[in-house]
């Protein structure tokens, strides 16, 4: 499994979601999917730009964690991220 670790980073230095959109000029929406690592795609110049921002390398900001059972957790995740994104928008 992928993990996007920005949540640990930017609380780390105490900074907001909208603090590393201003400083970056990544677009919010974009900003929060890395956060609540519910993206799908990165762009790789964006990675590049937070870790800048960050003062941090690629390897602080993501993580590979082996998982026994990819497949399933592949399917658990996307539901879990299907009820939080309906959730949320109701």
């Amino acid at each position: 499994m992928i993990r996007i670790l920005l949540s640990t980073r930017l609380g780390e230095r105490r900074w907001t979601q909208k603090h590393l959109a201003n400083l970056t000029g990544i677009r919010p929406s974009t900003i929060n999917e890395l956060y609540h690592e519910m993206a799908d795609r990165v762009s790789l110049e964006q990675l590049d730009i937070i870790c800048d921002a960050l003062g941090c390398e690629l390897s602080d900001l993501i993580v590979r964690e082996p998982t026994p059972n990819h497949i399933a957790q592949y399917k658990e995740d996307r539901r879990r991220k299907r009820r939080l994104v309906m959730k949320t928008s109701a």
